[in-house]
C-alpha cells in the first residue's frame, strides 16, 4: 500500500482493524479460521473464562466478538482482545 493511499485510508477509517482495509482473500481465510478446531477451542476457553455471560447486558452468551484483530496473522490474536456475548448485543458491536 502506498503512502497516500494509508493516509487517506487512515484519514477515513482511522484505527479501524489497525487502520487497513481487509482484502476478499482475508476475509475467505478468516472465515475459513473461524471453522477451525483452534478457533473452537478458543472460543470455548473465551466463553468459560467469561462464565457463559454477556459482558455487557449479562444475558447468557452464545458468541465471541473480537474487540481487535491480529494485524498480520488470522488466529493470533490473545485471548484479551475475545469478548464472550448475546446475540442481540453481537449484532450491536457491528
Amino acid at each position: 500500500m502506498g503512502f497516500w493511499t494509508k493516509y487517506f485510508t487512515q484519514q477515513i477509517f482511522g484505527n479501524w482493524l489497525g487502520g487497513h482495509i481487509w482484502s476478499a482473500d482475508r476475509t475467505a481465510q478468516y472465515r475459513e479460521y473461524l471453522k477451525s478446531d483452534a478457533w473452537k477451542r478458543k472460543r470455548y476457553v473465551v466463553l468459560k473464562r467469561d462464565n457463559w455471560t454477556c459482558q455487557y447486558c449479562g444475558a447468557k452468551a452464545t458468541q465471541v466478538h473480537h474487540k481487535r484483530y491480529a494485524k498480520y496473522k488470522i488466529g493470533k490474536e490473545p485471548i484479551k482482545w475475545l469478548v464472550s456475548l448475546c446475540g442481540a448485543c453481537h449484532k450491536k458491536q457491528h
